[in-house]
Parts: C-alpha cells; sequence; structure tokens
C-alpha cells in the first residue's frame, strides 16, 4: 500500500521543516509534498507547471494549508480547492500561527475540514501531528474520491 499523501503549504521554511522534523517522529513514512506559496499550492493540485507528472505529485490525501502568506493566501487556496469539483472532497486542514475568531470563521464558512492553531515549541507540535495521523489518515473515512 502506498502511503499517504500530505500537501504542506507554507511560506516559512522554518515552520516547513519543523513540521517534517515532528512528522519523522511518526511510526508510519508518509509522502509529504511542498508548497511554498499558494500560487504553487494551485500548481501541484492542478498538475502544472512543474508538478505535472501525477506519478510524481498525485494529489494529497489530506492538505495542510498556513492562511498567512504573501501574494495568494490561504483562503484564496482554499477557496479554489473547495469550488473544484475534483479537488473539493480533499480534506483541508487550517494550519496557522492565528487565533482569531474572524480567521477561524471564515475557514469553517469557505469549507475547512478542521482549524489548529501551530504551537510554539516542537514537542508540542510531534502531538499534534500524531493527533492528526491518527484522526485524519488512520480512523477518519473519508468520502469517495471524485472522478
Amino acid at each position: 500500500m502506498k502511503p499517504a499523501v500530505i500537501l504542506l503549504v507554507d511560506d516559512n521554511r522554518m515552520d516547513i521543516e519543523l513540521v517534517l522534523l515532528a512528522m519523522a517522529g511518526l511510526e508510519v513514512t508518509y509522502n509529504v509534498q511542498t508548497a511554498h506559496s499558494g500560487y504553487e499550492a494551485l500548481d501541484y493540485l492542478f498538475g502544472r507547471s512543474k508538478f505535472a507528472n501525477r506519478n510524481q505529485f498525485p494529489l494529497p490525501d489530506i492538505i495542510l494549508l498556513d492562511l498567512k502568506m504573501p501574494g495568494l493566501d490561504g483562503y484564496e487556496v482554499l477557496h479554489r480547492i473547495k469550488t473544484t469539483p475534483g479537488l473539493k472532497r480533499l480534506p483541508v486542514i487550517i494550519f496557522t500561527s492565528s487565533q482569531e475568531d474572524r480567521d477561524r470563521a471564515n475557514c469553517y464558512d469557505s469549507g475547512a475540514n478542521s482549524y489548529v492553531v501551530k504551537p510554539l515549541l516542537l514537542e508540542e507540535l510531534q502531538t499534534i501531528m500524531k493527533q492528526i495521523e491518527t484522526y485524519w489518515l488512520d480512523l477518519n473515512v473519508g468520502p469517495p474520491k471524485m472522478s
């Protein structure tokens, strides 16, 4: 069985490295793909540009999406995902430093499946990544894939 694919979308390279470090401690190995901007995330999801090879860049099983990115932000990426027939069923976990009620409300109103505030400590991040793994990749029975 192929490992689950996680698309991590974040403009902060340090945050990406911390998530990858936290995931390295999990019992299961995942195919973690990264996008460093909203534009790159959409290129990946639509199979454009350097992401055209679906064998190398398969659609993700879950998306970890930062909100506050320059250019095309996480809100717009979320909107595009949830309004595109071939993508709208993909689980999107907002993974942000924002604790604002308004941000949470906007994300859920736009179809986010979950909202997680980035922790400050690596140990907390490891706990969160384990919980994401347990729920989203082990327990959750997602919708059927769209054709």
